[in-house]
């Protein structure tokens, strides 16, 4: 990654959906545009991830890359507090755990910068 780089949340760069299965999260994330995927695909890890979602336990993180779609999907596992029939929180099916992960903050380059989505008030960081 170069020096000239910003760090803005995820949502500025791509865009998402959750689904589930039994105890398990399915959550895409699709970048708005090709230019940004390279930039996810390096950091949107296994490993970085989890980190996020530590506070949710995941047991493991597995990441399916999807380049001519300019996608990738991640499944965690034993995160949804045993699933639809057995979780007492709000969110049974995990729908929010998309939102969730769109608020990672990510480092783009500030050539990519007019590719991104949204305001540039979102910018958290400048370097």
């Amino acid at each position: 990654m170069t020096k000239d780089a910003i760090t803005v949340p995820l949502y500025r760069t791509a865009h998402g959906r959750t689904g589930d299965k039994g105890n398990r999260s399915n959550i895409s994330v699709i970048a708005w545009q090709p230019a940004l995927y390279a930039v996810l695909v390096e950091q949107l890890t296994e490993e970085a991830v989890a980190r996020h979602f530590a506070h949710r336990h995941p047991s493991a993180v597995r990441r399916y890359l999807l380049p001519k779609l300019g996608a990738m999907n991640f499944v965690l596992d034993d995160v949804l507090d045993g699933g639809v029939n057995d979780a007492l929180n709000l969110d049974t099916h995990g729908k929010a755990l998309s939102y969730w992960l769109l608020d990672l903050p990510v480092r783009i380059p500030t050539a990519l910068q007019p590719l991104l989505a949204g305001d540039d008030h979102d910018v958290l960081i400048t370097t």
